[in-house]
């Protein structure tokens, strides 16, 4: 299970991930205004750099110094896979942002999403809710298996449904930081103003990376 899970994420990222600080792949204006300037200054360049420092400091004169973040995360426990999977998790959710996004699933994965849940408003209102109902601090997940069964993944803390030997498509963050300064302690209004800016062109391009392994793997 652990190598078809990197075996799948070579092929989601064309290189195993870094443990850096990447840049957002758009500017700290244009999610707005439904994320703020000042929140993704927050957000991405003090919490989730200090997730990067953190990893790096603990890997340091480890076994882990050359690792990349999904091996450090399918192997380490402790403060170490927490600081390595939030750096992980914060990397994925941002990217799945665009400012003019494509709003609607398409294609398999819209076809996948009717017959999991029942129609992508359906979708919309399970995760909400479930973004609401967890307790503290976490993070809701759409994932998939290996054969493209949908699922949707509740984790406290750091989790992430890679540890499950499921592959994440898209997330909510429930931690405080990821809405505080535009909503205060409003939680769902946090997580309905993600909605207007997901992009699902990037979470329909990673079910199909799936569902194109899974059937080439059926041709060997």
């Amino acid at each position: 299970m652990i190598f078809t899970t990197i075996k799948l994420f070579l092929i989601m990222a064309t290189t195993m991930s870094k443990i850096e600080l990447k840049p957002l792949p758009y500017g700290y204006k244009d999610l707005e205004p439904y994320i703020s300037e000042q929140t993704l200054i927050y957000h991405h360049d003090k919490h989730l750099a200090a997730y990067v420092n953190k990893t790096l400091e603990l890997i340091a004169d480890t076994a882990y110094a050359d690792a990349t973040l999904e091996q450090i995360m399918l192997s380490a426990d402790g403060a170490l896979f927490n600081n390595a999977a939030q750096v992980w998790n914060h990397n994925f959710y941002f990217e799945q942002f665009a400012p003019k996004p494509q709003t609607k699933p398409e294609g398999r994965l819209a076809e996948a999403i009717d017959s999991a849940f029942g129609s992508y408003r359906k979708l919309r209102e399970r995760m909400t809710a479930e973004a609401l109902s967890l307790f503290g601090s976490g993070w809701v997940w759409l994932a998939s298996d290996a054969h493209g069964k949908l699922k949707i993944v509740s984790k406290p803390n750091a989790g992430n449904p890679l540890t499950d030997g499921l592959y994440p498509l898209l997330a909510i963050d429930v931690w405080e930081h990821a809405y505080y300064i535009d909503h205060r302690n409003a939680r769902v209004e946090g997580v309905n103003a993600l909605w207007h800016i997901i992009d699902w062109r990037i979470v329909d391009a990673r079910y199909d990376a799936i569902l194109n392994e899974q059937h080439h793997d059926s041709l060997k």
